[in-house]
């Protein structure tokens, strides 16, 4: 058979068209080319050129080609277990493909079960030879290209991995991050080809063994880092994913000295051709030369927001207006430089949010305003940091990640048919055939912020990228994906200006859709690195690195080593951290006890400084990977995690009676209280909260420990005290200190959970996060 011949999108034409064309022949209708990867029993039954099921073409091995991407695929009745965990990580598309439906199993049996997975790491190369369709091939491992890559792109890259690590693990597929052959590289940007699982649960132990294998081959800048992060992780040190991303944190910030990032902002706003008004709204308002680093003197850092009213909700302008102006007034209040734990930014992002959606809730209840009168919004927003994106999201305002390589959409809408496939229901693309299922379930103004669950990402920075941030108006019908390579990429490759790129995208909105108002926000970084500059200039790598020439400034190499101590400092400089030990110790000894008594705050930071300092004591010789202890984990307490309550039986009343959930996180706490929480109950972690510089957690009642029954009828009844207060009840929500509550918390595994164990709400409807 020869070249795969592709049908017309267009219902109302599906002509032919070779594989190489980019637009229909006849109606000119955009030609998707969906290039998928193969899992399941029997894939190599599946030879090159043939036509599967009367629609997929063999490009190669494990790889087929939609030859009717316009039409939907038959309906799967049953979803193996082995494709949930794609379903259920969908929130991380940029990384993990995702299930595109079903093959067609073969008449005679030759195979069955096997699934099509789309956004897998197949790159598609131009073919020499004049009307020949593409090359496909495999984008490169990891282990291939780690030699080559710069220190931040190295880092980077492991700390895309240690961020996914929890959700996978979650899943049982956090094996998938120790396979070479998996792990693939798109750039800066980490990409699974499949998921797989193993018969035992994998730990951060066998990470860290992966991960020794890279240190020889690492950037001389970081390597002794490296050392001593997986002889940790080896030694089970660290075993906490949270507190993994913590030690990659410190090390990139100061590695992100070595580049530079300047940025450029263009937004743009319209009605659109068939809109009385416009909905939409943006910061910084539209203007016809953008926001340059430098130009702007009240942000320092650049911030993008893009709001789209809920159309046909009476005040949708209001409420995007509304919006972005308390998400302003909330981000003033914020530092300017990026020197506060990351943990802490993003639940600051998350509180101006829910601020925002206080004040427009506020507002539609002063109006009388109910159900579908109630005005609301979308949000999407970018807060840059240096060599850091914070992308916020709620809504289906989309952000889109486009560098040289790719556009990827970094958002996942908030519809009923995004929540069907993280519940493991559907597909996504069988989801969408379904009537309704494109309505929110959240957006600002809607409810309380109590049910409100924004969405915030992290990126790393290592090269030039652009970020796109657009209502619906411009990304309903894939347009983004459509036309990103022709109107945006030409802006990385120093073609096209910027504001020439967003007059075009809301040209194709207006022109290709046109049927609601269309808001763009593109925020273009470009970045400069000096050690590479400077590599090139010289030629002489380690001289430029390890010592400056003028004999005044400290290199970067000494500035790592300053900054992380406790894994960085040579043993040879021991000797000279005793006379600090003296000292912190004179001053502890001498106004300890009042800073224990007064200052909460200063009592924490104490202890801290003196584990730094042990640890500093302790010198670092590493030759081969050291053999494990028996610690246990630590637990992660992010957003989404189960947990369970843990209390030893000699202090279960006295302990109980201070595990106390409260209504809120803000003063008077004590007039809130709920109820308290009794050992062994199941509860999932909802939000974080940062109040008086201290942190707090909103949690959900998933369930109660039963007691069992005894069978011995002359055993009496242990006679426990009472707690003082009621006890909680499953589908209760609550705020709780984190220092209060960490001491007796254990995660818990979906893994480990009884098929019926589901967190409900209150009114007893299921979870939509």
């Amino acid at each position: 058979m020869g070249d795969a011949q592709i049908t017309c999108f267009n219902l109302n034409c599906q002509a032919p068209n070779p594989e190489t064309h980019r637009f229909c022949q006849q109606c000119r209708t955009p030609l998707p080319k969906r290039y998928l990867w193969l899992v399941g029993k029997g894939v190599e039954a599946l030879k090159p050129g043939k036509l599967v099921g009367e629609r997929f073409f063999v490009k190669q091995e494990r790889i087929v080609l939609d030859t009717q991407p316009g039409l939907p695929l038959p309906y799967t009745e049953d979803i193996a277990d082995e494709i949930l965990p794609y379903l259920r990580l969908f929130p991380y598309q940029l990384h993990v493909p995702q299930v595109y439906g079903k093959l067609p199993p073969h008449k005679k049996g030759k195979y069955k079960d096997i699934w099509l997975l789309e956004q897998a790491p197949i790159t598609v190369t131009a073919n020499q030879k004049l009307g020949k369709s593409p090359a496909l091939v495999l984008l490169p491992e990891l282990t291939k290209v780690w030699q080559d890559a710069l220190p931040m792109r190295q880092l980077n890259w492991l700390w895309q991995m240690a961020n996914l690590w929890q959700p996978l693990e979650s899943e049982g597929v956090a094996a998938s991050l120790l396979h070479p052959e998996l792990l693939r590289v798109e750039g800066q940007l980490i990409r699974l080809l499949e998921l797989c699982r193993s018969p035992a649960k994998p730990s951060l132990r066998q990470l860290g063994k992966f991960w020794w294998q890279l240190i020889p081959k690492a950037q001389s800048e970081i390597k002794k880092f490296l050392e001593q992060l997986c002889s940790r992780m080896i030694e089970e040190e660290l075993v906490n994913s949270e507190n993994l991303i913590g030690e990659l944190d410190q090390i990139l910030q100061v590695v992100s000295r070595s580049q530079t990032c300047t940025y450029q902002i263009i937004t743009l706003t319209e009605t659109g051709p068939t809109r009385q008004r416009n909905e939409d709204a943006c910061y910084p308002p539209p203007s016809p030369q953008g926001v340059k680093r430098g130009e702007d003197s009240h942000s320092p850092s650049p911030t993008v927001i893009v709001c789209d009213g809920i159309g046909g909700h009476d005040g949708g302008n209001v409420a995007s207006n509304l919006a972005i102006e308390t998400v302003r007034e909330c981000l003033d209040k914020f530092p300017q430089h990026l020197d506060s734990n990351h943990w802490d930014l993003v639940t600051l992002l998350e509180n101006a949010v829910c601020d925002a959606n206080d004040r427009i809730s506020q507002r539609n209840d002063q109006e009388g305003r109910s159900e579908r009168q109630r005005m609301g919004t979308t949000l999407v927003m970018a807060k840059g940091y240096a060599s850091e994106v914070y992308i916020t999201h709620i809504g289906d305002s989309r952000a889109y990640w486009i560098t040289h390589t790719g556009c990827h959409q970094v958002t996942l809408d908030d519809d009923i048919a995004s929540r069907e496939v993280r519940l493991g229901y559907a597909l996504y693309r069988e989801s969408l055939q379904q009537a309704g299922t494109g309505a929110l379930i959240q957006a600002l103004g809607m409810s309380s912020s109590n049910h409100l669950y924004p969405t915030v990402q992290r990126f790393i920075i290592d090269e030039d990228c652009i970020f796109l941030l657009c209502s619906d108006g411009l990304s309903d019908n894939d347009r983004v994906e459509q036309n990103w390579d022709k109107e945006i990429l030409p802006v990385l490759e120093k073609k096209v200006s910027l504001s020439t790129a967003a007059a075009n995208l809301v040209e194709i909105a207006n022109t290709q859709n046109g049927h609601d108002n269309v808001t763009v926000g593109l925020v273009y970084y470009q970045v400069k690195d000096h050690q590479q500059q400077q590599k090139l200039e010289t030629g002489t790598e380690e001289q430029e690195i390890t010592t400056n020439s003028s004999g005044g400034k400290s290199t970067e190499k000494n500035q790592i080593s300053q900054l992380r101590t406790p894994l960085l400092v040579p043993p040879t400089r021991q000797h000279s951290l005793l006379p600090l030990l003296s000292g912190i110790t004179f001053l502890l000894g001498l106004g300890g006890l009042l800073a224990y008594l007064w200052i909460p705050a200063i009592g924490y930071r104490v202890d801290a400084l003196i584990s730094q300092i042990k640890q500093q004591q302790q010198p670092v010789t590493i030759t081969n990977p050291p053999a494990s202890n028996n610690s246990k984990p630590a637990t992660s307490l992010s957003p989404g995690t189960l947990i369970q309550i843990k209390i030893p039986s000699s202090s279960t009343n006295q302990t109980q009676n201070k595990l106390l959930l409260r209504k809120s996180s803000q003063p008077p706490q004590d007039k809130s209280i709920i109820g308290s929480i009794p050992d062994r109950t199941i509860l999932e972690i909802e939000r974080k909260d940062l109040r008086e510089k201290e942190r707090w957690l909103l949690l959900k009642v998933c369930s109660l420990p039963q007691i069992p029954k005894s069978n011995n009828l002359n055993q009496k009844p242990h006679q426990a005290v009472p707690p003082k207060f009621r006890v909680i009840k499953p589908g209760e929500q609550g705020w709780i200190k984190q220092t209060e509550i960490q001491p007796y918390v254990v995660e818990y595994s979906p893994s480990e959970s009884p098929a019926s164990l589901r967190c409900y709400s209150q009114d007893g409807s299921a979870p939509v996060n």
